[in-house]
């Protein structure tokens, strides 16, 4: 497995600015799910506006001349180390609006994966010109990795994070959100977002690995923990091992709340790009056990993510300080 290395200052993309109408979701405005009992238990693609926050929803001044590649060439790993989370946030961005032109153009469509935590902060830039002008949002389709058993307007909710500081600020349309229903069981939860997938993929909006069978996402970006969480698939647990499942459930996890669903690893490493997004030196550790040669022979999660297509690690110096 091939892995390219950049330490870089500065971003190298500066385009020029373009601007266009966009009609912004509201602030405050979130997406509830129309249920439809013949369909899915609970969850369903309709995906409307609603006017609160309310219960369910489906270093050095050289420039090194490497772009992360926008073809993916199967079992690469590239690797990128900025001198400051602004400038990992810059080139992130770049990154994203590069896969989202490609498949757009492709296909008519970018399915992308979010996750909790810093992650959402490290795609601010995309609020910002020339992002938030030029890329096509109608065509963008927004999942979760996992989400929290919470209410959607919990502190908790991976949904109200991603909400409040990403998906208020730009034109997705409502229905090309796909929320899990926090209107059920973690297990419930679980079984409805695979059924949704299948139905996405049914309907030619998600298509299929052809290797693995599983979904095949544009675009995952993760986030990892101090531990080396991914999603909520936590270390030592018997969920690392599941390979039939699409979305499982979780009820004991190490880390609050203990209730959460989650994508396997099957449907992770099916994507066609990956971007691990981790920035902070206490994190540096588990970044070392995935990437270096660190004493610790237990596998973290994290070194489990191993995509068919192309795995970006996006850095600052701190988390890659014991590279």
């Amino acid at each position: 497995m091939a892995l390219h290395t950049t330490l870089r200052t500065t971003p190298l993309f500066h385009a020029p600015s373009s601007s266009s109408s966009r009609a912004i979701i509201s602030p405050g405005v979130t997406h509830k799910v129309f249920i439809n009992a013949s369909t899915f238990k609970g969850l369903s693609l309709g995906i409307e506006p609603k006017k609160e926050l309310g219960r369910r929803c489906c270093c050095s001044s050289s420039r090194a001349k490497v772009s992360m590649a926008a073809n993916a060439e199967k079992g690469v790993v590239k690797k990128e180390v900025f001198e400051s989370e602004e400038d990992l946030a810059v080139s992130l961005a770049k990154y994203t609006a590069q896969l989202s032109d490609k498949f757009g153009k492709e296909r008519g469509a970018f399915s992308v994966v979010l996750s909790g935590g810093s992650l959402i902060n490290s795609l601010r830039k995309l609020l910002e010109p020339p992002y938030i002008d030029s890329i096509e949002w109608s065509k963008w389709h927004i999942f979760w990795v996992d989400e929290r058993v919470v209410p959607k307007d919990h502190e908790d909710s991976n949904y109200k994070l991603a909400y409040d500081g990403f998906l208020s600020k730009v034109p997705i349309l409502p229905g090309h959100v796909y929320a899990i229903n926090d209107a059920l069981s973690a297990e419930g939860a679980a079984e409805d977002y695979e059924t949704c997938l299948k139905h996405l993929v049914k309907s030619n909006i998600l298509v299929t690995s052809a290797a693995s069978g599983f979904p095949k996402f544009d675009l995952m970006l993760l986030g990892m923990g101090p531990d080396g969480h991914v999603a909520s698939l936590f270390p030592g647990h018997p969920l690392l091992k599941e390979n039939e499942k699409w979305v499982t459930f979780i009820k004991d996890s190490p880390k609050p709340p203990p209730e959460r669903i989650t994508f396997t690893f099957p449907v992770i490493n099916s994507s066609a790009y990956i971007a691990l997004v981790v920035n902070g030196a206490g994190k540096a550790g588990a970044v070392q056990n995935a990437l270096g040669n660190s004493q610790n022979s237990e596998k973290l999660p994290v070194a489990m993510v191993s995509p068919e297509g192309e795995l970006a690690w996006f850095l600052d110096t701190a988390a890659a300080s014991k590279l």
